[in-house]
């Protein structure tokens, strides 16, 4: 049997990569998420991550808005392979 390939998410991101939003995993945070402009299709980059790791800056599509958020958030915003 082959392992299953982990799944990228928006917390795996390093400083200045950038990745597509494929989905939102978890039901109970996707609304939040939505509501802060993360929606799928949506370009993200990784822009900064505070000194101990959490929370990240991300910014979001072609008009650079910048959020933040924590890193179990981060983890729940599946990227495009």
């Amino acid at each position: 049997m082959s392992p299953v390939a982990a799944r990228r998410t928006a917390k795996d991101l390093r400083l200045g990569e950038s990745g597509t939003i494929c989905c939102l995993e978890d039901p109970e945070m996707a609304l939040k998420l939505l509501e802060m402009g993360c929606v799928p299709g949506v370009k993200v980059r990784l822009s900064g991550r505070a000194p101990l790791g959490d929370p990240l800056m991300l910014v979001l599509g072609d008009q650079e808005y910048t959020l933040s958020v924590r890193a179990s958030e981060a983890a729940t915003i599946l990227l495009k392979e």
